[in-house]
């Protein structure tokens, strides 16, 4: 391992790197000996690498094919074309519900006879608490789809299931003229400032888009090059149960239902009540795709809590991390050397070290899901999205599967590879105080690169 010592000692002394913490941890896939460490049992903040934790306490206690659940239910008496009584819509933790769920979910009603209501569309998501945003989540991230609500009941714009978000698309208008917008889903709920310019030529930083904190008006500023390609961005939506109530009566309305009275959020639906219908998400293992392949927060914080009310009846952070706490250390791990403060990664104060993140990957294989997991993980240089994700453009033509992580200062890659001598080796990369976070990348490739190419052997 001399040349990957003098590799490290390299990276350690570029002025670019100057002031960084390098943890790292090589082991045998097969017999989990440690080929190498460096800073190996050093408390670093791991990123979305704490989504690996999550993946594998959720497939471990939930399974491969758990469903999450979402029920329309009633409360009261068909009169005719009229329904004399109130409509539950009851949220279950379904982080996958689009548009086309709610026009669906309308579309039934209508089928059922009903064309008025004279109570209230009332949003039952009480199967999880009303804390919203994890404690350590920065308050300005929770603009942005990464930084979304945490609720029972929720809405992606896409299949990519950024629950609790809209997608904005913008494109160039007429020289001089504001940029052209198309919001989705189209809704209400959410205002669109556009006071940007189109110009002759302009940088991508240029055009800033931006959400009011405490509300849900989203400002588009800057200027927009004529010939710029679009641009996508997605927003977090403040009250996102609100916002799903508003979807829903949306729906209604277009299917030819009209609400009397004004709708409702957080209230529990109560006994004898009829249900008429239940939709049932994509299982686990088909949610575990955008979660660790497109490095999805949301996701991770509601399975957090779906693990809490699973084992404990309770859909908290707290009642979540102590399931994903238990578990970990069922593996081995020393938990008295880990901080896990949430299930995405998202927050600064998660810490583990390298030689315990490897260790967890090579006890899991053991696993009869593992090979699942291990088809989660992004695949590099895969064009598709669903396949490479967040490693799509690196390390091409390297047999590597692995999960990035990046947070403010922090750059981190764990995962597996199969060197060009058919040898299975386990790593972690994790790497702290950045000023500039493509050096990370850089540097995790450039290691990566090396195990790639080169017989290991225990120390």
């Amino acid at each position: 391992m001399r040349v990957l010592k003098e590799l490290i000692t390299y990276i350690s002394k570029q002025e670019k790197w100057a002031g960084g913490i390098l943890g790292l941890s090589v082991r045998s896939a097969d017999t989990g000996d440690i080929y190498f460490s460096h800073n190996g049992d050093i408390r670093l903040h791991p990123a979305s690498n704490m989504k690996i934790l999550t993946a594998v306490a959720a497939l471990k206690i939930l399974g491969p094919g758990y469903r999450f659940t979402t029920e329309i239910r009633l409360e009261g008496k068909l009169v005719g074309d009229v329904w004399e009584g109130d409509v539950y819509i009851v949220g279950k933790g379904d982080p996958t519900l689009q548009l086309n769920d709610y026009q669906r979910f309308a579309t039934i009603l209508h089928k059922y006879g009903i064309r008025k209501i004279t109570g209230s569309i009332i949003a039952d998501d009480t199967w999880y608490d009303d804390i919203r945003l994890s404690e350590d989540l920065i308050w300005s991230d929770a603009q942005y789809y990464y930084g979304a609500e945490v609720s029972a009941l929720t809405l992606s714009p896409d299949k990519d299931y950024d629950t609790g978000s809209v997608k904005i698309i913008i494109k160039p208008g007429q020289l001089g003229d504001p940029p052209e917008y198309q919001l989705y889903p189209n809704t209400s709920y959410v205002m669109i400032e556009n006071h940007a310019v189109t110009v002759d030529h302009a940088e991508e930083e240029e055009l800033c888009i931006t959400r009011e904190h405490n509300g849900n008006r989203i400002y588009i500023k800057g200027k927009i090059g004529i010939n710029q390609d679009i641009r996508k961005e997605w927003m977090a939506v403040w009250g996102v149960t609100d916002y799903v109530v508003n979807t829903f009566v949306q729906a209604l309305n277009e299917t030819g239902i009209t609400i009397k009275d004004k709708s409702k959020t957080g209230r529990s639906v109560p006994s004898g009540t009829a249900c008429i219908h239940v939709h049932s998400s994509p299982t686990l293992a088909e949610i575990l795709i955008p979660f660790m392949k497109l490095s999805n927060n949301g996701i991770g914080e509601m399975l957090v809590k779906e693990m809490g009310r699973f084992v404990y009846e309770e859909g908290t952070w707290e009642a979540g991390l102590k399931v994903m706490k238990e578990q970990i250390q069922s593996y081995g791990v020393n938990m008295k050397t880990l901080q896990i403060k949430d299930g995405s990664g998202i927050s600064h104060n998660n810490l583990l070290p390298a030689n315990e993140l490897t260790h967890l990957l090579h006890c899991i294989q053991t696993e009869e899901w593992f090979p699942l997991l291990l088809d989660t993980l992004p695949l590099a240089g895969e064009q598709n999205r669903m396949v490479g994700g967040t490693l799509r453009e690196r390390m091409k033509g390297l047999s590597v599967k692995a999960k990035t992580g990046t947070i403010e200062g922090v750059s981190t890659l764990s995962g597996y590879i199969k060197m060009e001598t058919d040898q299975r080796v386990i790593f972690s990369i994790l790497l702290n105080n950045l000023i500039d976070g493509e050096i990370g990348k850089e540097i995790e490739d450039e290691i990566v690169t090396y195990l790639h190419e080169h017989e290991l052997a225990k120390v």
